[in-house]
C-alpha cells in the first residue's frame, strides 16, 4: 500500500479547534471525501489520521471514519496518558482494529519536559500492552525530553512527527540536527516526512529549502524507518498536496526502489501494523 502516514480530518466550528487563526482558510470542514481525490492524483491507496482535537470523542469519531471509508487505514487519536483511567481509555478504544496509536500535543505544554512527568510517562507505559504506537509532536526545544522519553521505553514504539518542526524559514539548523542524530540512534524511535512546507516561508519557499533538512533525517534514521506524511489539510496553508508529495518524491527519486517503496507505505504498513 502507498500511504499518507499523516493528516486529519474535522468538522470545523471555532470552540472545537480554537488553535487555528481566524486569517487561515483551513477553517471549514475537511473529510475523507475531500482527501481521496487528493490520494487519487498521486496514486496513494490509503492514509492514517491523526488527532487534530484532544478529547476521547474525537477518535471515536475518527474511527466512525475509518469504518465507512476503508481507505483510513489507521487512527492515532487523543486519551488523557495522565489520567487514572488511562487503562480503560486506551481498552475500550483498542477494541477497534484501526486505532493504532495515541499523540498529545506537546508542542502546546509550556513546560519543555512535559512528557517527563511521572503521571505522562506512566500513561506511556500503559500503550505496549495495546499493541499501541506514540507520535511525538514536538519543537525542536522540546527533543532533549522526546530523547529521554525514548530511552526510558526502549520496547514502546516512537514516531516523530513533522521532522520535529525545525526552523526551515530561517535555515536554522542546529542544535535540531545533532539533537535528530542522537534521537535517532534510539531504534525505536522512526520519523515521518511530514509537515515540512508550513515551517519555510508559506508564499514563498523553493525545493532546495527543505534538502538540508531532509539529508539530516535521511543519514540519521536510514531507508528502514522514516514515513511519508502530508499533513493535510494543514499543509495547504503552504502548498497544494500534490506541491507536498512532489518535494519528497523528487527527493527520493534517485534511491533504489526498495527505498522509495518503503518510504511511500511500507514503513508505515510495518510501524502502525496496517492492514490491507
Amino acid at each position: 500500500m502507498n500511504i499518507d502516514s499523516h493528516q486529519h480530518f474535522w468538522r470545523y466550528t471555532a470552540a472545537e479547534y480554537p488553535w487555528m487563526k481566524p486569517e487561515w482558510p483551513i477553517r471549514r470542514d475537511y473529510l475523507p471525501p475531500d482527501l481521496e481525490r487528493e490520494m487519487a492524483k498521486v496514486g496513494l491507496d490509503g492514509c492514517v489520521a491523526v488527532q487534530a482535537q484532544q478529547t476521547v470523542a474525537e477518535a471515536q469519531w475518527l474511527l466512525s471514519l475509518a469504518d465507512a471509508y476503508p481507505y483510513v487505514k489507521g487512527v492515532v487519536g487523543w486519551v488523557d496518558l495522565q489520567s487514572e483511567r488511562v487503562e480503560e481509555q486506551l481498552g475500550e478504544l483498542a477494541k477497534h482494529p484501526r486505532f493504532v496509536g495515541v499523540r498529545h500535543v506537546v508542542q502546546d505544554e509550556p513546560d519543555d519536559n512535559f512528557m517527563l512527568r511521572p503521571a505522562f510517562q506512566r500513561g506511556i507505559g500503559k500503550l505496549r500492552q495495546f499493541n499501541l504506537a506514540y507520535d511525538l509532536l514536538v519543537f525542536p526545544k522540546q527533543l532533549p525530553a522526546a530523547i529521554r522519553l525514548a530511552a526510558n521505553f526502549p520496547d514502546q514504539r516512537f514516531v516523530l512527527d513533522h521532522i520535529a518542526k525545525p526552523f526551515i524559514r530561517d535555515g536554522t539548523i542546529s542544535p535540531w540536527r545533532e539533537q535528530i542524530r542522537e534521537l535517532a540512534l534510539a531504534p525505536n524511535v522512526w520519523c515521518k516526512v511530514s509537515g515540512m512546507v508550513t515551517e519555510a516561508k508559506w508564499d514563498g519557499w523553493q525545493a532546495e529549502d527543505f534538502r538540508p533538512y531532509l539529508d539530516v533525517v535521511f543519514t540519521s534514521f536510514g531507508p528502514e524507518r522514516l514515513m511519508f506524511g502530508t499533513d493535510w489539510p494543514v499543509c495547504t496553508l503552504a502548498g497544494n498536496y500534490g506541491q507536498v508529495h512532489r518535494l519528497a518524491d523528487d527527493y527520493v527519486r534517485s534511491l533504489p526502489t526498495e527505498v522509495r517503496t518503503k518510504f511511500f507505505g511500507g514503513n508505515a504498513t510495518e510501524f502502525y501494523r496496517l492492514k490491507a
